[in-house]
């Protein structure tokens, strides 16, 4: 990194909520955060955002004309947005960058409209712009009257930090001075949740914790898909109103040997983590906050990595997505509220099923891990 990029604000909706102190202290509980709901007559294992939050959604809805034919992931965006740049000090009409993407999508409307065509034959005539990748970035610029670069993309499951990625390399390049960067998605569908019963990834079985992600000794996979969406506010150096600095990045992908696979022992994690870490001594990262999405390969592989990497002696460990799922596109900004909030209280976060860890005495570098479908890992190392 030719120079640190500050982290001056974080927004987020998640089954957590949507305020810090809140969000902290549902951290601090042992419970998840994870139900059941109907889909197709079939009770499915769900993190979805809180009721409250949801009519919020819909009053943002019914706000503008124009809204009402926007996708949740787009809505979501739009609130989180809005108040990460109010966090930031940032104005309606500055000309900064925005790179908010999505692994799914416009999802919830492609489904229904596509539905419709099949008992139609015909669609309705929003069909293809609402529907449309861009969407996200692009109504969020609308939103905030912002005249700056908008990107979106989907990188599966790394799409968030892939964002990060974006940003420093714009940033750095001078070609902006300012980036919102996050990821949003709203996958809960019956079809969607068809897709993971068929991968055999998702999880069945009844229990206290439906999400096993980090339990190294699980039989079963048991991946749990949640909602959310979460944007961080970037600025090119120090910054008096600073949360963290970006202090490396890293990215990699693997040589696919399957479809939705990544290697055994993650070769992507052990280049995108050694790549972030190239600048650090090892033994000064605290804590890791991992991709560990409750599949049985997921977090073996993540955890062996880890293992090349650090050694017996590795940082603390962590996942969040036991609490609140896997939100996809949206998970590592997630990761990246979860790294902030521990350097914030200066106290990690255990997986409450995981074997204990030695704690370390304060948390002040935290790396973070997100890799999806292809292996494409990155890596972000914050610091104080």
């Amino acid at each position: 990194m030719k120079q640190k990029i500050a982290i001056t604000s974080l927004a987020s909706i998640s089954p957590l909520g949507n305020n810090p102190e809140s969000i902290w202290q549902n951290y601090l509980s042992p419970k998840t955060l994870i139900s059941t709901k109907k889909f197709n007559g079939q009770n499915q294992f769900i993190a979805s955002i809180p009721s409250e939050l949801r009519k919020e959604l819909e009053i943002l809805r019914s706000s503008e004309t124009k809204y009402k034919a926007l996708d949740e992931t787009v809505l979501l965006a739009i609130l989180v947005s809005r108040q990460a740049i109010k966090n930031a000090g940032w104005k309606e009409g500055d000309d900064f960058g925005i790179n908010i993407g999505s692994s799914r999508g416009a999802t919830q409307l492609f489904e229904k409209h596509h539905q419709e065509f099949l008992e139609t034959g015909r669609t309705s005539t929003l069909t293809s712009p609402t529907t449309t990748l861009g969407n996200i970035s692009s109504w969020v610029a609308h939103d905030l009257k912002n005249n700056g670069p908008e990107i979106s993309h989907s990188i599966t499951c790394s799409t968030a930090l892939h964002a990060i990625l974006n940003a420093v390399a714009w940033l750095q390049s001078g070609m902006a001075a300012k980036f919102l960067v996050g990821g949003s998605e709203a996958p809960l569908t019956a079809f969607t949740l068809a897709q993971m019963h068929a991968l055999k990834i998702y999880a069945k079985e009844e229990s206290e914790f439906p999400c096993k992600a980090f339990n190294l000794y699980k039989t079963k996979n048991s991946m749990v898909l949640g909602e959310a969406a979460a944007v961080a506010c970037l600025e090119l150096g120090y910054q008096k109103n600073a949360l963290a600095y970006i202090e490396g990045i890293g990215y990699a992908t693997d040589d696919l040997e399957h479809n939705i696979s990544i290697s055994d022992e993650a070769n992507c994690f052990q280049k995108s983590m050694k790549m972030a870490l190239q600048n650090t001594n090892l033994e000064d990262v605290d804590a890791i906050v991992m991709h560990a999405p409750g599949t049985l390969k997921g977090d073996t592989s993540e955890y062996k990595a880890i293992l090349k990497v650090f050694g017996e002696n590795h940082p603390m460990l962590t996942t969040n997505k036991w609490k609140v799922g896997h939100a996809f596109g949206a998970s590592g900004m997630l990761n990246i509220e979860l790294a902030l909030l521990m350097m914030q209280h200066n106290q990690f976060v255990e997986v409450p099923f995981a074997e204990r860890q030695t704690e370390r005495k304060s948390i002040k570098k935290v790396l973070i891990n997100a890799v999806g479908f292809g292996g494409n890992a990155v890596s972000i190392l914050l610091s104080k």
